[in-house]
């Protein structure tokens, strides 16, 4: 495993784009950080961002993941044309032709997933324990390590996203057009999640339901938005009437269908290239 992952970063530490983009996610997540220096001040509205609570101990865990998945697409460039310079520069059929078995390739190219995932999981770790300490009220080591499960979604939300990201290169073999089918998939799940809410399943809970079980949304699901556990948005809801029923939990459910979309995506790239002549 340490030879194929060794070729892996190889072939993308050469590669100038991919480079970059990689260099470009890492340096995009430490400016969660800046987000501590901002403040509003708009006449007799002048807050502070840290001093809301976004940095405390467990929130930051919540926030820090959240935002850092939105990032999530500058690693995904890199998969994407991962699999399409294979075929671009004819590395794959050289890597073939050295002794390299279409299992061994595919697993490469799942371990550099899975190495992607956990160094961002790492750095965040890092990260939010960094910005806790320096601005969390709540210190205290019970708290501090409460709500590591959100490190733990987002690292199956990241490994998932991945996975069907190195599906859709091997599939399409272009990356400009693999990502775009991310995009019109994402898209169709748009529309038919607005359709089962607004017009099968009007003020049903049937349309979350069914939703849960798409690639995308399920990934959304493990990691929901964070910011109406504010207490300053609690409250502003509570002043104009409305209640707050979401529920911000970690969800095994949801865990379990990302994994089973993982093995999927993994499957079906393996199949997809050992049935392909190349």
């Amino acid at each position: 495993m340490k030879r194929l992952l060794s070729i892996e970063l190889q072939k993308i530490w050469k590669n100038k784009a991919s480079r970059v983009l990689t260099l470009t996610y890492f340096i995009l997540l430490t400016f969660i950080a800046l987000i501590a220096s901002i403040k509003f001040d708009l006449g007799i509205f002048k807050f502070h961002l840290a001093e809301m609570g976004i940095f405390n101990f467990p929130f930051i865990w919540h926030f820090n993941t959240y935002i850092a998945a939105i990032l999530k697409l500058f690693l995904a460039i890199v998969i994407v044309s991962m699999m399409a310079n294979e075929y671009s520069y004819g590395t794959l059929k050289q890597n073939l032709i050295d002794g390299m078995s279409k299992k061994e390739f595919i697993l490469s190219k799942f371990l550099t997933v899975v190495l992607f995932a956990t160094v961002s999981t790492v750095f965040i770790f890092v990260m939010s324990l960094l910005l806790g300490f320096s601005f969390s009220s709540y210190t205290e080591l019970n708290i501090v390590f409460s709500g590591l499960e959100y490190l733990l979604a987002y690292f199956i939300k990241l490994v998932g996203f991945f996975s069907f990201c190195l599906f859709l290169g091997i599939l399409v073999k272009r990356s400009a057009f693999a990502l775009g089918f991310l995009l019109v998939w994402n898209i169709i799940e748009g529309i038919i999640k607005g359709i089962l809410t607004f017009k099968i399943f009007p003020n049903n809970e049937k349309a979350a339901s069914i939703m849960q079980f798409f690639p995308l949304e399920s990934m959304s699901n493990l990691i929901v938005e964070p910011f109406s556990r504010l207490s300053v948005v609690k409250n502003l809801g509570t002043q104009i009437g409305l209640d707050n029923v979401k529920h911000y939990n970690v969800e095994l459910v949801s865990i379990i269908i990302v994994l089973s979309w993982t093995v999927i995506f993994v499957y079906s790239s393996y199949k997809l290239l050992k049935n392909r002549d190349l």
